[in-house]
């Protein structure tokens, strides 16, 4: 029987003084229950954004400490499966999103979901597509509120964190203390109005550590694509950071100058917009595995 870790116990930020709640081993699997964005606050079209208690934004599940982890490791999440709720919820509201001028009131619109499909009206149903919002370890210092993006992971919004994938934080103290919110059942690149599909659920994994490696930003492996994320204030900023993570990992790898490592990105990776919606934007750039011969970060 695998453990359970109830979303009853949560954090609002990450920070290193968060005790932790749940406690696994290397190669363990386990289920971790999630609430949606809005802490599970908006149940039907009636309840609005501005009559929510907003300090319970992202709250995530945890923290989960891994026996072993230790500051200067790198914390290997893998992603088994994800069991979405009934039904997921969209808002809007003046100011939200990157045309949230154009709003002049509040809605709320709840989205059936079933038979892994998503019901946003009669006539349009979208395919769903589970993906994790907030995934993220303790910082080293500091409160980072799980609504931002960060070097620990938080809320980086990138729609390849799903079942399947990999996902690679640093660990910064003892344990790590991971923690994980803010399920959508679809996304598209960019969250352009300010909210996926948000959605409760319950995610499987497996944690492993690959000692002694030191990350700078998280990252992404799928079946296809090795994937360097940033966030920053700046979009110019966040992509030069994804971007020199992503050369340098070619240039280390495949025993290139920076030049052609520079080269071989541009002719062959992708950078794309995970989140434009926060104060912090999200970015990552993708390499394809097949075209470079290359399987894995580690």
């Amino acid at each position: 029987m695998l453990k359970i870790f109830s979303n009853n116990n949560t954090i609002r930020e990450f920070n290193n003084t968060n005790q932790g709640i749940y406690f696994v081993s290397e190669h363990e699997e386990f289920w971790v229950e999630t609430l949606d964005c809005f802490g599970g606050q908006l149940q039907s079209e009636k309840d609005l954004r501005p009559n929510i208690d907003t300090s319970l934004m992202n709250s995530s599940t945890g923290p989960i400490v891994l026996d072993g982890a230790a500051e200067g490791d790198t914390l290997c999440v893998e992603i088994l499966d994800i069991l979405l709720d009934n039904q997921g919820v969209m808002t809007t509201a003046p100011g939200l999103g990157v045309l949230g001028h154009n709003v002049k009131d509040y809605n709320t619109k709840i989205i059936p979901i079933k038979d892994n499909k998503a019901y946003f009206m009669e006539d349009i149903v979208i395919p769903i597509e589970p993906m994790i919002g907030v995934i993220g370890t303790a910082p080293k210092e500091g409160n980072h509120s799980c609504v931002l993006p960060g070097i620990h992971g938080g809320n980086m919004d990138t729609r390849e964190i799903t079942i399947g994938s990999k996902v690679y934080l640093p660990v910064f103290i003892k344990g790590a203390n991971l923690a994980i919110g803010d399920l959508h059942a679809a996304m598209g690149d960019g969250e352009l109005s300010g909210t996926g599909i948000e959605i409760g659920g319950k995610v499987k994994l497996k944690v492993s550590l690959i000692k002694r490696t030191v990350l700078n930003n998280p990252r992404v492996e799928t079946k296809d694509y090795l994937i360097t994320i940033a966030s920053a204030k700046e979009f110019r900023d966040a992509i030069k950071i994804a971007s020199e993570e992503m050369v340098y990992f070619l240039q280390e790898t495949l025993h290139l100058t920076f030049k052609d490592a520079y080269r071989l990105m541009s002719a062959t990776c992708h950078l794309k917009v995970s989140q434009a919606v926060n104060p912090l934007v999200t970015v990552r750039v993708c390499a394809p595995k097949k075209i470079l011969a290359v399987d894995s970060f580690f």
